[in-house]
């Protein structure tokens, strides 16, 4: 009984609370930045369709950055020995930015705008606010998406080109990056 867009903006921000507050605090209590782009995210709905959480389905997707070594450590001696998975900082902001931020969230906005099921100017209104209270959780991800004029988007179609495996090698030279406008980005207004 209510108004398609304003029920599509309430799911929304219901999905951004239970499933992408978890991964940011994640991220800025221990670390852990997932590869949590649409694929790898499964969303759990209640009994009405509304997201009540997440899930995450890779085990290959995840960065531990190098600012959080010692604790990590401390907490699983051993910890990505074997993985190759600590990298620099610089690069966990780039891919989380890229996996979290543009694929999932952005995406999704995509998707509501496609569908005419919402305005995508009201979505990403709604984000900045998420994200502004979200700077609280300690990720960078929230600011670095607000203040970026520019972001850095995965190429698939170059990563190939450029005989590229995005499982193969190490973590921040597997694939083809390029830079893009950050549509969130307001220049300050």
């Amino acid at each position: 009984g209510r108004p398609t867009a304003a029920v599509s903006a309430e799911w929304f921000l219901r999905y951004l609370d239970q499933v992408v507050r978890p991964l940011l605090w994640l991220d800025g209590t221990a670390g852990i930045a997932l590869e949590a782009h649409q694929q790898n995210t499964l969303v759990l709905l209640d009994l009405d369709g509304w997201p009540v959480g997440g899930r995450y389905r890779d085990n290959q997707g995840y960065y531990f950055r190098e600012s959080h070594r010692a604790a990590l450590e401390r907490r699983l001696p051993g910890i990505g020995a074997t993985s190759d998975t600590f990298v620099p900082d610089a690069v966990t902001d780039e891919r989380f930015a890229y996996y979290l931020g543009i694929n999932n969230i952005l995406g999704l906005i995509g998707a509501f705008g496609a569908q005419h099921l919402a305005d995508e100017r009201v979505l990403l209104a709604a984000l900045r606010q998420f994200l502004a209270k979200a700077t609280a959780l300690g990720s960078p991800l929230p600011a670095q998406l607000l203040d970026s004029a520019t972001l850095r988007c995965k190429a698939n179609l170059l990563t190939r080109l450029h005989g590229l495996d995005e499982l193969v090698g190490p973590v921040d030279t597997q694939s083809v990056y390029v830079t893009i406008t950050n549509p969130l980005h307001t220049n300050g207004t």
